[in-house]
């Protein structure tokens, strides 16, 4: 058991929030403080809602609670579903004096965010992530949205919870494939801007990857705290925001090949990171060293090492194009310069594009 709870805040001036992480705080702790009016609403999706939602309900004494479950997976993340939150919110009257409630993953905290900037042109909502991709990530800078049939996150709005729950007790239930894919978010914090956070994790990952609590409540809030600063930086990614995006571009292109929930966001992160530090190699900017050592921590989380088969180099380039950094039809990438240091740029050789796309198709 965690003896104490972490707590740090992401900096937004009048729309600021915390972040506490926490062992057995689902079911113990009182959120009715970032609630605004009478009335809840938690969305959670068919998995987690089993395992946590009676927990959750215990945070609000004293509200309306009601709640709306979900089907499981990225495949879900589509109007079709977004439109089942509204539906329950309708049909149970809620006012925008309403508090949606992301109870789940990054597919469940995307959506009710959305769902939150939305309905009656905005509401207040709380995120309580179950996984650990959802818990370094997602559920933290205000990012929502949807995915569409030609590329994912497409769809969306910025909008910032109330206040961040962590719960670290909640990724025992969690897959070890899950465990990985959330590993490959936190091993990016550390290559884009915390070296000695890289170093921890070299020495670390093994007791990651077997859910020890101390070590899991230290990456999740380095983690936050890294994406804090930059969110604080830069809201609405207006430039150095764009750096938590290192292996998107490629792994965004795996997703939407692969069709959404057939290979992990996070999986599909890990391999793009493995193809940007390829890249940044290639384009001199990191020495092969220093390459090897990050597809080495990446690997070490146990993360596929090669896109999905049959995908091919024209495969990447059509997708890619489809990407929200991209300016006047450039493809814009994050690279290294260093370990820690992570730049957007346009200035790809694309020689040096195409061995990085050939290397990682070869199936």
């Amino acid at each position: 058991m965690l003896e104490t709870t972490k707590e740090l805040n992401v900096e937004l001036g009048d729309r600021s929030y915390p972040i506490i992480i926490g062992q057995a705080l689902l079911g113990t702790m009182d959120l009715t403080p970032w609630v605004v009016g009478a009335q809840v609403m938690i969305v959670t999706n068919e998995t987690v809602a089993p395992l946590y939602l009676e927990s959750a309900k215990a945070c609000f004494p004293g509200k309306q609670v009601d709640t709306l479950i979900l089907p499981d997976g990225e495949q879900y993340k589509d109007w079709q579903t977004l439109n089942l939150i509204f539906d329950g919110l309708l049909e149970k009257r809620h006012s925008r004096k309403t508090t949606l409630v992301a109870l789940g993953g990054g597919v469940v905290g995307d959506m009710t965010g959305f769902a939150a900037a939305s309905y009656q042109r905005g509401v207040a909502f709380v995120q309580i992530p179950t996984t650990l991709l959802s818990q370094v990530d997602s559920s933290v800078g205000g990012k929502t949205g949807i995915n569409h049939p030609l590329g994912k996150n497409m769809i969306g709005a910025f909008h910032q919870p109330e206040m961040v729950l962590i719960d670290t007790e909640s990724l025992k239930s969690l897959p070890a494939r899950e465990v990985s894919a959330g590993l490959a978010e936190v091993i990016k914090y550390g290559l884009i801007r915390a070296p000695e956070f890289l170093a921890w994790l070299e020495r670390n990952v093994s007791a990651l990857l077997d859910l020890e609590q101390e070590a899991l409540a230290e990456a999740i809030y380095r983690s936050c705290a890294c994406k804090a600063e930059v969110v604080a930086l830069d809201e609405r990614e207006g430039g150095l925001r764009a750096i938590l995006n290192l292996g998107h571009t490629f792994g965004h292109a795996i997703e939407t090949f692969a069709g959404y929930g057939k290979v992990l966001h996070g999986e599909a992160v890990g391999t793009g990171m493995m193809m940007a530090a390829d890249l940044s190699a290639r384009q001199g900017w990191i020495t092969d060293q220093d390459r090897d050592r990050a597809i080495r921590l990446i690997e070490s989380a146990r993360l596929p090492n090669r896109a999905p088969a049959g995908m091919t180099p024209d495969d990447f380039l059509r997708l890619m194009a489809v990407d929200k950094k991209n300016v006047d039809g450039t493809l814009r990438l994050v690279a290294l310069r260093a370990l820690g240091d992570a730049v957007v740029t346009g200035e790809i050789n694309s020689q040096h594009l195409s061995s990085t796309l050939t290397t990682y198709c070869l199936n």
